[in-house]
């Protein structure tokens, strides 16, 4: 008995496709696992490069100093309020002193005397608001002052600010130049490991591509493949990504078409097989292409494409006899040396029978 290759059901071949895909996911989850273990690899310490480069005096100088701008700031805002305060108070004096020096015209312009309590509010009033005004002028004296300060103090803040700035651009090229070298390390140790599986995988793919486990060197390779790529494409400068992303390109399309192309000049039995069979499909002669004229299509026309929109009149089954094709002179249908019935003579089986004959 003839040993038929095992595709197993439909549903079979889906669920199989279906944890091909699971199993891609998944093995892509875990080199991302990998790749974030070897990210969390602690980079350069700016403080440390910083501390090469930067005078720590200036740096103490610096700190002093911000925070004697911090105490002028509050003292004066404490001086504000105690102006606001003062003016506020004055202005309530001010408002009863007119109100005293009122009644005081009123009384002149009646010819009535005072009384001994508002003269003696009228004179108290008018001194409580020289004191007033002049602690207010007082106050406005120490926040001229503060300010000054501040303003000497803002001065040199500045001037240590470009000092530091001067002292801080070696620390921040050093600091950059090794956090790129950081990156690379981090890049050149993930690639160290993703490489070499998907060269595994590219291997077992190439090696045993007719294996029953073909799908599962076919998910680990694609999931290490994208990896790879969203790797370089983080690590790498666009510049050079773009480069590396079109010779990668470039090899693969020329894989390609040297496969296809090889494929046409040395083709496999079940390349021909499959093209055989679909020739057969659409009466076409499977070699030119040629319409088989057999039977009742004998004087049809079709194509490939309206071959299913012609409807032959009478029987349309292949007639019992050999058949040459008029174009190329192939045979393509020819007597069963088994069961002595019309066969198609490039596929390996007869229909009648079953037998097996090598393609002629």
């Amino acid at each position: 008995m003839t040993q038929h290759p095992l595709r197993g059901t439909w549903g079979t071949r889906q669920l199989v496709r279906l944890f091909t895909l699971v199993l891609a996911v998944l093995f892509f989850w875990l080199l991302g696992f990998v790749v974030e273990d070897i990210e969390s690899i602690s980079g350069p310490d700016y403080s440390a490069i910083e501390q090469k480069h930067v005078n720590a005096d200036l740096v103490e100088n610096r700190s002093q100093v911000a925070d004697r701008i911090e105490e002028l700031d509050r003292e004066i805002s404490n001086r504000r309020d105690q102006q606001q305060l003062v003016g506020d108070s004055s202005q309530s004096l001010q408002r009863t002193i007119n109100q005293l020096i009122e009644l005081q015209k009123l009384s002149v312009e009646k010819a009535v005397n005072l009384s001994a309590s508002d003269k003696d509010n009228l004179s108290t009033s008018l001194k409580q608001f020289l004191e007033s005004q002049k602690t207010y002028q007082e106050l406005n004296q120490s926040l001229t002052e503060l300010t000054s300060k501040k303003v000497s103090a803002e001065a040199e803040m500045t001037r240590i600010e470009q000092e530091l700035t001067k002292q801080r651009n070696p620390a921040q090229r050093e600091f950059e130049e090794q956090t790129e070298v950081h990156r690379l390390r981090l890049a050149f140790f993930q690639l160290a490991i993703l490489l070499p599986v998907l060269a595994a995988a590219t291997y077992l793919l190439t090696r045993w591509r007719g294996s029953i486990y073909y799908p599962l060197f076919l998910a680990v390779g694609g999931a290490t493949l994208l990896k790879i790529a969203l790797v370089v494409h983080e690590y790498f400068p666009t510049r050079y990504f773009k480069y590396m992303l079109i010779v990668a390109l470039l090899a693969v399309v020329v894989r390609l078409l040297i496969y296809l192309i090889r494929s046409i000049a040395f083709p496999k039995t079940e390349s021909l097989n499959r093209q055989y069979r679909e020739a057969y499909e659409r009466f076409l002669c499977p070699i030119c292409e040629y319409p088989i004229r057999t039977g009742p299509r004998r004087f049809l026309y079709w194509t490939r494409r309206t071959v299913h929109k012609i409807f032959p009149q009478g029987d349309s089954s292949v007639a019992d006899e050999p058949y040459t094709c008029p174009s190329c002179g192939t045979n393509l249908l020819n007597v069963c040396d088994s069961c002595q019935k019309i066969r198609h003579t490039l596929l390996p089986c007869c229909e009648h029978c079953g037998a097996r004959h090598k393609p002629v």
